[in-house]
C-alpha cells in the first residue's frame, strides 16, 4: 500500500488519486496581486494534500469581493453565493440536511462585522461544523472602496476622509461568541494560511480564520501623479474607464513564531503582525481574550492558532440526526404514521 501511494504522488496525483487541477475552480476576476487569490492558493493546496473529494465539500459565500471567491477553487464542488451577510444561515441549513458533507465558507470583513453579524454571532454559539474564513482588507473593495467596520482608527481613504471608529476585531467577536476555533493569518503567509485551513476543516465544529488580505485596489498614496486622486487631476479623459495596474502579492519569508514583522502595504502604509510563540496555549480561552486585547490596544495583528476547544460538543451532536442525511430520506420516513397524527390530535382537542 505504502508504495502505490509513494507512485501516485510520484505522478503528481495525492492518495486519493487526483490532482492538484482536480482541486482548481474558474480563472479569477479579482485584481493582479489581491490577497484573495493567494489564499484560494491555499485552500486549493490544503485540500488536495488532506486528500479530500472536492464533492465533499460544499462553498458558500455572501456579497463582495471575497465572496466572488469560491468560484475560483474547488470547481467540481457544489456552491452557493448568497446575500449579503446571509451565509451562516444559508450554510446552517445545508450541512443539517445533510452532516457528512464538509462546509467552507468564505466572507469578507464587512459582509461578516457588518450587516452579517447577527448571523456570524449565532452560527458561532451553535457550533456548526463549518470552517468560516474572513478574507479581511479592511475596505468594501466591490463598491469602490469605503471604510469597512474593521478598518483601523484614523484611517485615510480617497474619497471617504478619515475614518472615526474604532475597528471590530473579527477574533475578539469569536471568541466572545464562543468559537470553538479561532485563528488569524496573513495572506501573504502561505506557509500558515494552508496550515489553518488544515486544521479548520478536520476540526470537529466552528473554525473562524481572520485572514489579513491587503487591498492592491483602494489602499494607494495619495497625491502621487500614478495615485487615482493624482491622476484624476491631471488627465483628459476620452470616456470614463477603470485601469488596475498589475501588483506582486505580498509574500514573508522566514516569519517564525514569536517574531513581530512590519509589512509594507501597496499603498505604503504599513501593518504589525505578531506570530504566537510555542509557548502559547491556545486552549486557555481567558489567555486568548487578554493576548487579543493587549495585541489590539498595541496596534498589532497577532498571527497564529489563538484558541481552540476539541471537545465542546457540535451542533450535530445536539440532534438525533439518523445516520442517513436528511436531504436523502424517503417520504414513508419523514412523514409520521397516521396512528400517530391521531393520537397528537386526540391529545390536543
Amino acid at each position: 500500500m505504502i508504495s502505490a501511494i509513494n507512485v501516485i504522488q510520484e505522478q503528481g496525483t495525492n492518495a486519493i488519486g487526483l490532482s492538484r487541477n482536480d482541486y482548481r475552480g474558474a480563472p479569477s476576476s479579482l485584481c493582479q496581486g489581491c490577497g484573495h487569490n493567494a489564499i484560494a492558493n491555499q485552500i486549493i493546496s490544503a485540500c488536495y494534500e488532506l486528500n479530500i473529494p472536492p464533492e465533499q465539500i460544499v462553498k458558500f459565500s455572501g456579497i463582495g469581493c471575497s465572496s466572488k471567491s469560491p468560484a475560483y477553487f474547488l470547481g467540481r464542488s457544489f456552491g452557493f453565493n448568497g446575500l449579503h451577510g446571509r451565509m451562516p444561515s444559508l450554510a446552517l441549513g445545508a450541512l443539517f440536511a445533510n452532516k457528512h458533507l464538509r462546509g467552507l465558507g468564505v466572507s469578507g470583513d464587512g459582509d461578516t462585522a457588518s450587516i452579517g453579524m447577527g448571523q456570524f454571532k449565532h452560527l458561532l454559539r451553535r457550533n456548526l461544523p463549518f470552517l468560516y474564513i474572513v478574507e479581511n482588507n479592511g475596505v468594501y473593495g466591490l463598491t469602490k472602496g469605503q471604510f469597512a467596520p474593521t478598518a483601523e482608527q484614523g484611517l485615510t481613504l480617497k474619497k471617504q476622509g478619515v475614518n472615526p471608529y474604532e475597528p471590530i476585531d473579527i477574533c475578539l467577536e469569536a471568541l466572545a461568541s464562543n468559537a470553538t476555533f479561532v485563528a488569524r493569518s496573513f495572506a501573504g503567509d502561505p506557509r500558515q494560511v494552508k496550515e489553518l485551513i488544515k486544521a479548520g476543516l478536520m476540526h470537529r465544529g466552528i473554525a473562524v480564520i481572520d485572514i489579513i488580505s491587503p487591498c492592491v485596489t483602494f489602499h494607494n498614496r495619495e497625491g502621487t501623479l500614478h495615485s487615482y486622486t493624482g491622476g484624476k487631476e491631471t488627465e483628459s479623459p476620452l470616456h470614463e474607464i477603470s485601469f488596475v495596474p498589475r501588483r506582486e502579492e505580498i509574500v514573508l519569508e522566514n516569519f517564525s513564531e514569536g517574531q513581530i514583522r512590519e509589512v509594507r502595504l501597496h499603498d505604503g502604509s504599513v501593518i504589525v503582525l505578531k506570530k504566537l510563540s510555542r509557548d502559547y496555549d491556545p486552549t486557555n480561552r481567558s489567555q486568548a481574550l487578554c493576548m487579543l486585547a493587549d495585541e489590539f490596544n498595541s496596534g498589532r495583528l497577532v498571527t497564529g492558532l489563538i484558541y481552540i476547544d476539541p471537545d465542546r460538543p457540535s451542533m450535530f451532536d445536539a440532534y438525533n440526526l439518523p445516520e442517513t442525511p436528511l436531504n436523502r430520506l424517503s417520504e414513508d420516513r419523514l412523514r409520521p404514521p397516521r396512528q400517530s397524527i391521531e393520537k397528537v390530535n386526540a391529545l390536543m382537542f
